[in-house]
Order: C-alpha cells, then sequence, then structure tokens
C-alpha cells in the first residue's frame, strides 16, 4: 500500500490535520525533521548508479564542500 508524506505550514495546520485524521479514524504517525530528512536521503540513495566506484578522495571532497557552503 502506499503512502502520503505532507509537511505542514504551521503548528496550526499541524493540529488541524492531526485532529482531523484522528477524528476520522485515520492511523498517522507524526515525523521529526530527522526523520523526514532521513527519508529524503534514503530516496536519493535509492536511485544511485550502485556500479561504479568513487575513491575516498572525492567523498571528502564532496562532503567538506557541501559542510562548507
Amino acid at each position: 500500500m502506499k503512502s502520503i508524506v505532507y509537511k505542514p505550514k504551521s503548528n496550526i495546520e499541524f493540529k488541524f490535520l492531526t485532529n482531523l485524521l484522528d477524528k476520522l479514524g485515520i492511523n498517522f504517525s507524526p515525523l521529526s525533521e530527522q526523520e523526514l530528512e532521513d527519508i529524503g536521503l534514503s530516496k536519493l540513495m535509492q536511485g544511485i548508479d550502485k556500479t561504479k566506484e568513487v575513491s575516498r578522495v572525492e567523498i571528502m571532497k564532496k562532503l567538506n564542500s557541501t559542510l562548507n557552503s
């Protein structure tokens, strides 16, 4: 079965939606920011080319450029 991930624009919208889902008897699981980032990272990792090898030096360069930006 498919799932839906929706990020409310405000705390008021979050409370409204959780109350509505609860009243409708729909199961839901709120996610933390960290869990949401983990889902995004997982989706990115699924789409990578696993046949190529990358050196440690290239990985460290990419990590450093990401941290410094």
